[in-house]
């Protein structure tokens, strides 16, 4: 079976992992205070960023088909989308699962 990490570029492993690390951090209100990001705001900008990747993946991959983009480009930003949809539709399943079991809960 081949292993994936031998295709993608170094720099998107290292963005990816940056991203991800970022997401524990507080957030920075002003100077030297610090607010922790509620659930709804996470949940917000992660949607805001899903769309964002998927946005790019598309300009990209027409970009390759006019020639303008490489073809490491375009299977970086295919997989880059392919993830951010799978991670979407896994997040919105549970969500519906938890909405369904709270629906079921007795009163």
């Amino acid at each position: 079976m081949s292993d994936f990490s031998s295709i993608r570029s170094q720099a998107a492993i290292q963005g990816a992992y940056g991203d991800a690390k970022g997401l524990n951090s507080p957030v920075q209100v002003s100077e030297g205070t610090e607010k922790t990001e509620s659930f709804g705001d996470m949940l917000r900008n992660a949607a805001s960023q899903s769309v964002e990747n998927v946005r790019q993946g598309d300009e990209i991959a027409t970009q390759g088909l006019t020639g303008k983009a490489g073809i490491q480009q375009v299977v970086e930003a295919t997989m880059t989308m392919e993830s951010t949809v799978r991670v979407s539709v896994a997040v919105r399943d549970k969500l519906v699962e938890a909405y369904q079991d709270v629906m079921r809960m007795p009163i």
